[in-house]
């Protein structure tokens, strides 16, 4: 029977482990904000005479990135540590955000760009969970990550706040001096204050057994990250096209950024509590198979704001946006604790990758939808995808721990 996870309030975690946690957190918010920005554009976009599709795949351009290098980043990760991976993955991640200021001109220059940024901001994702698992023990992990996973939210309301105001106002290349101061701070910050977790096993007999392969040993690795592909979808279709779809009810291009923002820092604090959550029940499986559940409600309430153009459409988004988001945590939490410390790395840069896979097609993928579909139809059809994840959510959490 695989180990449980018991709650135990008398945990001791180190100081310094909540110093790797912040640093961990503000690392991948500003790589977030980078990847962002691209969906935050289209209205602009769309306004010069770019065609919907093609602004969904120039918003999809970081997510490609991310994609293209997830896994490698994460494999840097398990042999030379995260210290390394993140500060020198934000410094790359800086350099690009320089070029896409100077091809600001040329979308199709700017969107290689922040092609470019994805790859390399990749390395937060890959690494700062790493920091979290090997810094936090297993009964205060499931809080841990829900904290370390509020810097997709925090990173999106950050880009939502900035960037469709600053680039309506004084263009692009303003919109891009936040991102690039951010990320070269934290390059520094990170390059001194982050420390790689202690590898105690390296040194004790077992280091070969949690070497071994664990998608060999078992379907779990691979059932999760198939949930989190699924469930992923409605996530970047309310942070690509929420702006979209309040501009089209009627909405401020700023005023519907900020409601985008508060929209994302409201999904942020609930990563926080359903990671706590997951703690006291003791399973990271059975509150991902709720949140499963109630994503495809949502969208679907989404659906009947959009065909009955009910005035409350600015609450449902919140909620929406807040319950989408919910999965992530979770399902990290539950791939780095079945991985172990010799495997986390690869096992969270395949878990990423599989949803940045699906993050790109989001952006062409449900443009193509909305232009002949409307928004109404293709909220309904993402609705469907949580369903489908529900029977392949395992029934049992696996640890190392």
């Amino acid at each position: 029977m695989p180990p449980t996870i018991a709650a135990t309030a008398a945990t001791t975690v180190p100081r310094r482990a909540w110093t790797m946690l912040g640093l961990g957190v503000a690392a991948q918010a500003a790589g977030t904000l980078v990847v962002s920005a691209p969906a935050l554009l289209i209205p602009h976009l769309l306004a010069g005479g770019m065609p919907f599709a093609s602004a969904g795949l120039f918003a999809a351009a970081p997510t490609i990135g991310l994609v293209l290098t997830l896994i490698a980043w994460g494999a840097v990760t398990d042999r030379v540590g995260e210290h390394v991976v993140i500060a020198g993955g934000l410094a790359l991640t800086t350099l690009a955000v320089v070029a896409a200021w100077v091809s600001a001109g040329d979308p199709l220059l700017l969107g290689i760009a922040f092609l470019a940024a994805g790859m390399t901001s990749a390395s937060t994702n890959a690494a700062s969970g790493r920091v979290v698992v090997g810094w936090f023990p297993k009964e205060r992990r499931g809080l841990a990550m829900g904290i370390r996973q509020m810097s997709q939210p925090l990173g999106v309301t950050l880009a939502a706040v900035t960037v469709p105001v600053l680039t309506e106002t004084h263009g692009i290349r303003t919109a891009l001096v936040l991102p690039f101061v951010l990320c070269a701070v934290l390059t520094v910050l990170c390059a001194v204050g982050i420390t790689d977790p202690p590898r105690a096993a390296r040194s004790e007999g077992t280091s070969t057994v949690r070497a071994a392969n664990p998608y060999r040993t078992s379907g779990f690795l691979w059932r999760v990250h198939a949930v989190s592909v699924l469930l992923v979808v409605p996530q970047f279709t309310l942070s690509t096209y929420g702006l979209v779809w309040l501009v089209g009810l009627g909405w401020s291009t700023p005023a519907a950024g900020l409601l985008v923002g508060a929209s994302q820092f409201v999904g942020a604090v609930g990563r926080i509590l359903v990671g706590a959550w997951s703690d006291r029940a003791g399973s990271r499986v059975g509150p991902l198979r709720l949140v499963a559940v109630a994503a495809a409600v949502v969208m679907g309430v989404l659906a009947l704001v959009d065909v009955s153009h009910w005035g409350a459409a600015a609450v449902f988004l919140v909620v929406a946006t807040s319950v989408t988001v919910a999965d992530n945590g979770l399902a990290y939490t539950s791939v780095a604790e079945a991985a172990g410390p010799s495997w986390s790395g690869r096992a969270l840069g395949t878990q990423n990758t599989g949803q940045f896979l699906a993050a790109s097609a989001v952006g062409p993928g449900v443009g193509a939808l909305v232009g002949v579909l409307g928004f109404a139809a293709s909220f309904a059809i993402v609705a469907a995808l949580p369903l489908l994840a529900l029977p392949i959510v395992p029934h049992a959490d696996r640890s190392h721990d």
